[in-house]
């Protein structure tokens, strides 16, 4: 190799040398960008107290605060109903085929999968006699629909099917109290109980402090915090709701709607640290084995193996699928569903019930107490206007505003934010922070009167997508705010809702951010839009708050109905 040549190897060499320096450094810092930190620096972290962990956090992150804008507010009152997705969003499970058809709203645990799909069986059975009503062909349709959604569908008049068979009959009594029109066509297709699971040790402690484990040891327990229970949302959910009118038959049989039934269930309400958004939710906290005791419906504990550690305490009313007949049907229709119903009670559909896990506990006697409509519905409201105990509620919203959200994403976000904030209550606290690589306080917390409602949607119209993701700067500040609000108002509840994609690639880590979750104690609501579901699902899972996939089409439905159970 001649001279010239090896000085030009020698400077190749170099030149990549350094190019690789250059590399290692740039990925050093981009380490340290998304907090990456030693063993030795996270050891020292995490023996500092929350205030220290936050005050760690803060110093890192760039937050700086708007000037918010009022933007123009409809003082209309809100409907749930109005977002109510199209019902193509349900397409039928089985459709028949017939001459005379109908169709079905059927709740989930019979007509989802497997062993949740009992009337979808007897439903294909009975398509498949060739049964004739005046010589023509009949069949059924069914539509999987849980309760509550079906009854906002016939109540408001969206969409009305021929029959409706929910879990229970607190749903047809609602929409006749609604100025709906459903009539008994059978009240039990096939039985089932609602129950609290609680494991074998609180079962002991409820019967040695208590003389036996029933509804009303685990209200006393609750009450005297001796263990820990949730339920589901009493607005959407059967065994929520069954609930929630046996705990107020407890404190005052004669009147579910007295001083004393609504002091008792403020007293028991005060110790319950979660609510969930539905009934799979709770399974899924179930799985955790984060609460000592949770509402669940007898035929799902029995065929789900991880329930299997729970002993089941009956409680309320039965839950008998009854049928309706929706609105008046003409005399081929009832001719069908009059058949139908006769086909569900024969011997062989009742043995698959069997099989599939209903008809269990048929010896259990539901509960004595008013179920009519109206007070139902005075119920629901007498929930959610109690459910917090009387504390205030403190909420911040933490938008993702990164470029990652562009487009559709960011539109679906600020008309979840402007919709959804119709249902929360104005007697609440409200803050909004948006984060992409740095975070922007865009309304600090007040009461949420018409002013704040104003700057709080001026601000949500206003946010653009543009940056990178620091998620958990976004989360840091919010519960900084919430922990700073506190300190003038101790009693208050804490929530925060993040609303992003779930990706994150700037700024403090999980590893860092999820004991200040933990310690704080704050649930976080994760909505999430095209996005990593099991980041947000991770997120809320830390304090068992609820996760939402916006990624279809009733997500304003469903948030809605979030807020109208949480804010």
């Amino acid at each position: 190799m001649s001279k010239g040549n090896l000085m030009k190897f020698i400077a190749g060499i170099a030149i990549v040398f350094i190019f690789v320096l250059i590399v290692v450094s740039l990925f050093s810092k981009f380490s340290n960008d998304i907090g990456g930190k030693n063993e030795k620096e996270l050891a020292t972290y995490n023996s500092k107290g929350l205030n220290e962990k936050i005050e760690y956090l803060t110093n890192s992150i760039n937050t700086t605060t708007n000037s918010p804008r009022k933007a123009s507010i409809e003082l209309t009152s809100p409907s749930l109903y109005d977002e109510l997705p199209e019902i193509d969003k349900y397409p039928f499970v089985i459709e028949g085929t017939g001459d005379i058809n109908i169709e079905i709203f059927a709740s989930p645990e019979k007509s989802g999968n497997n062993k949740d799909g009992w009337i979808l069986e007897v439903a294909k059975e009975f398509n498949g006699q060739g049964f004739t009503v005046g010589g023509k062909t009949i069949s059924v349709s069914i539509r999987n629909i849980a309760s509550g959604l079906g009854a906002d569908y016939i109540t408001s008049d969206k969409y009305v099917p021929d029959a409706y068979t929910p879990s229970s009959e607190l749903w047809g009594n609602l929409i006749n109290a609604q100025g709906g029109n459903v009539n008994i066509e059978s009240e039990r297709l096939v039985g089932n109980v609602a129950g609290i699971l609680v494991n074998e040790s609180i079962k002991k402690k409820l019967e040695s402090n208590y003389g036996k484990a029933d509804m009303h040891a685990v209200l006393k327990a609750v009450v005297n915090n001796e263990m820990v229970m949730g339920y589901t949302n009493p607005l959407a959910s059967s065994t929520g709701l069954n609930f929630l009118l046996s705990t107020l038959s407890y404190y005052d049989p004669a009147d579910l709607l007295s001083d004393k039934a609504k002091e008792g269930f403020t007293a028991f309400q005060n110790n319950v640290p979660y609510v969930a958004y539905t009934t799979m939710q709770m399974r899924e906290s179930a799985a955790l084995g984060k609460l000592d005791g949770m509402v669940m419906e007898y035929q799902t504990y029995i065929n789900d193996k991880e329930l299997s550690k729970y002993e089941f305490i009956p409680f309320g009313i039965r839950h008998d699928n009854p049928l309706y007949e929706v609105g008046t049907l003409g005399d081929d229709k009832k001719a069908v569903l009059n058949a139908f119903a006769e086909y569900c009670l024969n011997e062989s559909s009742q043995a698959m019930a069997t099989e599939y896990g209903f008809n269990g506990l048929d010896s259990y006697q539901s509960e004595k107490h008013d179920t009519n409509g109206g007070l139902v519905l005075q119920a629901q409201q007498l929930w959610k206007e109690n459910k917090d105990g009387g504390k205030d509620i403190i909420a911040v919203f933490v938008a993702d505003v990164s470029g990652s959200m562009d487009g559709d994403p960011i539109n679906q976000l600020k008309k979840s934010l402007n919709n959804g904030a119709q249902y929360i209550n104005d007697n609440n606290y409200v803050g909004l922070v948006s984060y992409s690589s740095d975070v922007t306080i865009e309304v600090p917390i007040a009461k949420f009167d018409l002013n704040q409602r104003a700057y709080f949607q001026g601000a949500v119209e206003d946010l653009q997508a543009v940056g990178g993701t620091a998620t958990y700067d976004g989360i840091t500040v919010g519960i900084n705010m919430l922990l700073e609000a506190k300190k003038s108002n101790p009693n208050a509840k804490l929530m925060l809702f993040l609303l992003s994609d779930g990706e994150t690639n700037e700024g403090n880590l999980l590893e860092y951010v999820e004991p200040v979750i933990k310690e704080s104690g704050i649930p976080i609501y994760t909505i999430g839009y095209n996005a990593n579901i099991d980041a947000l699902q991770t997120i809320s899972n830390i304090n068992e708050a609820s996760s939402i996939n916006a990624d279809s089409d009733d997500v304003i439905y469903k948030i809605k109905s979030l807020f109208n159970a949480q804010m």
